[in-house]
């Protein structure tokens, strides 16, 4: 069981939605942890969260101003931390398209940077997260976000004597988060503007914030090393949440951005040769593991999927409804949301 009391935990890219959500989920949970680092580097949004989290309320938490493109500022940060989530990243896909290096200087470099910076220390388990746009990439960030989760599988194999995990989390849309679709169509809504379709047959996988804080607190507790964990969460058509959120607004068809999908994936065919479904999770093993791969499946009554086996948000079989996003909205997005 994990347990997180006494313990030192550092979130890169802390600020953001998934990280202001583990913060409030591991202060709930566990009210004697050690220390707390909230790592980032936009000083507003750490002002601004210092405001929701003061010392005097909250003595383990800190902040702490860095980037992870800087590997001597992570070694310093890391000092006496027991865990590692690292959610900091360049995540807008036509952002990077337009500005490619500095999304590779972030995703790939700061992903060596973190895994470097925690075998430098005495890190004993590192989550990173990963996202759908990860699988058959066709955009620069899902391909800087490949190259990100080989990089931390294959961190396990040059760890040596060192008893540290790295693993991966994967997963799609998170509703409500910052820059994305739902509170995006909701503004344009309360503003009586039109909505923009980009392709009609788009379709979504979409996931609770707090479903991907208990996966990653999954992955902190059950991974031995090298897995990409991916839920099992259903997927929504865009024109079913366009009708959700705004029936009475005008839809227009705009056309795809740069590196969009009109589905998107998070296990490809490739990848089932190595995959097992674990009951709530799916999990893609490393190809060659350290570990003996009877006991992982004895101990997780993991079973293999079938061979071509492949999840995608378009051929997926459980999908949300008008009413179901609906309700979603209002209970993890706005709670003021009324259609």
């Amino acid at each position: 069981m994990l347990d997180l009391n006494g313990k030192s935990i550092l979130i890169t890219g802390g600020t953001g939605s998934l990280g202001k959500a583990l913060t409030k989920t591991i202060f709930n949970k566990w009210p004697n942890v050690k220390r707390l680092v909230i790592y980032s580097r936009d000083e507003q949004k750490q002002f601004v969260m210092d405001r929701e989290y003061p010392h005097s309320q909250y003595p383990a938490i800190r902040f702490f101003i860095g980037d992870v493109r800087d590997k001597e500022r992570l070694v310093r940060a890391l000092s006496g931390i027991d865990f590692v989530i690292h959610a900091a990243a360049m995540k807008h896909v036509h952002i990077a398209e337009y500005n490619p290096t500095e999304c590779v200087k972030t995703n790939i470099g700061g992903a060596q940077n973190v895994i470097d910076a925690c075998l430098a220390t005495n890190v004993k388990s590192v989550v990173a997260l990963s996202t759908d746009k990860a699988c058959a990439p066709i955009n620069l960030y899902g391909a800087t976000k490949l190259a990100s989760d080989k990089l931390f599988i294959a961190a396990n194999n040059i760890k040596g004597s060192n008893p540290i995990k790295f693993s991966v989390v994967r997963y799609g849309n998170v509703m409500g988060s910052k820059g994305s679709v739902m509170p995006f169509f909701i503004e344009i809504k309360k503003k009586g503007g039109i909505i923009p379709i980009t392709e009609p047959n788009m379709t979504r996988f979409n996931i609770p914030i707090q479903d991907g804080v208990d996966m990653v607190l999954y992955a902190l507790e059950n991974a031995w090393g090298g897995e990409i964990f991916i839920p099992k969460i259903p997927s929504y058509r865009i024109m079913d949440l366009a009708e959700a959120i705004a029936p009475e607004c005008e839809h227009k068809v705009v056309g795809m951005r740069a590196g969009e999908k009109i589905h998107e994936e998070m296990i490809s065919a490739s990848d089932s040769f190595h995959t097992y479904d674990l009951g709530t999770y799916y999990t893609i093993l490393p190809q060659q593991p350290i570990w003996n791969l009877d006991e992982y499946i004895a101990c997780f009554n993991a079973k293999k999927v079938a061979e071509g086996f492949c999840y995608n948000s378009g051929e997926n079989k459980e999908w949300e409804t008008t009413d179901s996003l609906r309700a979603k909205i209002k209970e993890h997005v706005d709670p003021d949301f009324q259609v």
